[in-house]
Parts: structure tokens; sequence; C-alpha cells
């Protein structure tokens, strides 16, 4: 079993080493996931890990164009959250008014539209004097003729919402419309849509890296508790030889440590030995002879035993 206790330190919790009383003879052995619960608390924007905190919008103050970045905090992120943080923004410029009701007015936004499976980004125009029973705390300064705010955005940023790179969507001066444009890929908003588990001393010749043994993809809701139960141990070969840990990392989709924030977390790993495979052969499934034979990988025939040579 290993938990927070096993956390490598300064690691982001990712990497975890469980340290055997005394070292081991694992040859011939075979290992697989158990149990795993864990919180979904892993970053789906962060500046250093992923490179997507960032997008920018251009403004017009009295004529005169200006480009302000949105930083993005580190963290884990809905659309909802993310629209609230450019609103944040817009507080923070003076670039937005308030209307009769009280209630603040926002010259663009982003929306989940589940329907098209997509982000919509609506931009609104913004007027050149106050409008009727409107009022303006912040001293927005108004442009000379009427504009979109012109949401850019960059690299990597741009695959949270489904546009392209760059793609911008424009000034819209002197028009007086509103515009809205829908994502036109597959918005992926957690880039790490699955864990994958990696375990040192592993043997597999068919996967690359070779030490991937398990996925985990998350079935819960940002920050809640995630309990995977493998329906089936799916057992890996270890390398021969004596060990005296195992060290075990929770990786993203490029294969690199990815930031966990919670580092509460239980992973329980089950170690086969070679006399595993027979252990449960029974009384009736043939003679001593036959049980030599199976453990041999040689084929009866007629004998009605199933699973004879076969790779566990």
């Amino acid at each position: 079993m290993l938990n927070q206790t096993n956390i490598v330190s300064g690691s982001n919790n990712s990497t975890l080493i469980y340290n055997f009383p005394s070292s081991v003879d694992l040859t011939g052995c075979e290992i697989a996931i158990s149990n795993l619960t864990m919180f979904y608390s892993w970053d789906n924007i962060n500046a250093t890990t992923l490179n997507n905190n960032v997008f920018t919008y251009q403004w017009d103050e009295g004529g005169v164009l200006t480009t302000y970045t949105v930083t993005i905090p580190n963290g884990l992120y809905e659309i909802a959250d993310i629209n609230a943080y450019l609103q944040f923004t817009f507080i923070a410029n003076g670039h937005y008014l308030v209307n009769s009701t009280g209630d603040n007015v926002y010259f663009a936004e982003m929306t989940v539209n589940p329907t098209a499976y997509a982000i919509q980004v609506n931009t609104f125009n913004v007027p050149i004097a106050l409008p009727a029973g409107f009022t303006n705390p912040a001293g927005l300064v108004f442009p000379l003729v009427t504009f979109n705010p012109n949401l850019v955005f960059p690299a990597n940023f741009n695959a949270i919402i489904g546009f392209a790179v760059n793609f911008s969507t424009g000034l819209n001066t002197g028009v007086g419309t509103d515009l809205s444009f829908l994502s036109t890929v597959a918005p992926q908003v957690q880039p790490n849509a699955s864990l994958l588990i990696a375990l040192s001393g592993i043997d597999n010749k068919y996967a690359n890296p070779s030490s991937i043994i398990y996925s985990v993809a998350p079935n819960v809701a940002l920050g809640e508790l995630i309990v995977e139960k493998p329906p089936e141990f799916n057992f890996n070969r270890l390398l021969s030889g004596q060990y005296n840990q195992l060290r075990l990392q929770l990786l993203g989709a490029n294969f690199a440590p990815i930031v966990i924030r919670d580092p509460n977390m239980t992973i329980i790993l089950v170690i086969k030995d070679q006399d595993d495979l027979y252990s449960d052969g029974g009384a009736g499934n043939g003679s001593s002879t036959q049980q030599s034979q199976i453990r041999s990988g040689a084929k009866l025939s007629g004998q009605g035993i199933s699973g004879v040579g076969r790779r566990f």
C-alpha cells in the first residue's frame, strides 16, 4: 500500500516510493493495481507544466487601441471559472459598466454550448457614450467609434476552448453588432484527461514507455474523490532480480510527472508470485504429474484443462 507518506519530497505529489522491509527476489513475479483512491486535483491550467494560462484582448480607449493580457493563476478550472476570471480582469482594467438594475455589464464572455459540444465566445458592441440608465463607476473611457473587444487565443490556451492557434474575434469597428463564435474542434478543458501510472522494474515489451501499467480517468467533478477498482487484475511482469523499493509515478499525456494538488491518496498493488499461478488448481484438476506439466507449460491433449500453456 502506498499513500501520502510514500510521496517523494519536491515531486508535486506525483512520485511515490515503497521501500520493502528487506530486499526481496521478484524473479518470475507480476504486479497489478488492485485499488486506487485519490482526489481529482491536478491542474488543467498551469504556467509551467502546461504553458496554457494566458490569452489577450484588445480594447479601444478614446481611439487608442491597447492590448491587455489575461493571466490565469494555476489551478483547476471549468469554462465558467475561466469566464469569471475574464470578468475579474475587465473589472481590474475598468472595462465594464453597470446597468439600471445594478448588474455589471461585460462586453465579452465564454460559455459552454452543450448542444454543439463546443465553447461559445460572444463579444458585444461597446458604445461611444453612456447608455440611458447605466452608470460608469470605473471611469470607462468610451471609444470614438463603436467596437467589440478582440479576444486572441494563443497556443496551448486555444486547445482549452477548442479554437485555432491565435484565433481572434475581431474588433468589428464601426459596425455596431454583437459577434458570436463556436469552437471548431472539441475543447480539451483538461489536457490530462487521464493519469498514466508508471512503475519501476516493469518488463513490458509491448508498451512504450515500458513502465506504464495502468491509466485512471476521473469520472467525478473537480475536487471529488476518484475510486478506481479494476474488475480484473492487469498483471505486468517484473524484471528478474532483487528489489529494495518500487517507484510509482503519476504521469500526464506527455509522459511527464504532473502537479497533484491533494496528496491524500491510497494506491494498493498486488504482487503475484510464480507459485501463485497454480495454488488454486483444486483436487479435481489432475494428478501431481499433470500439475507439474502445467507448471512447465506442457500441452495436454484431451485433459479438458483450460489455460494450458497460457502466459499469465
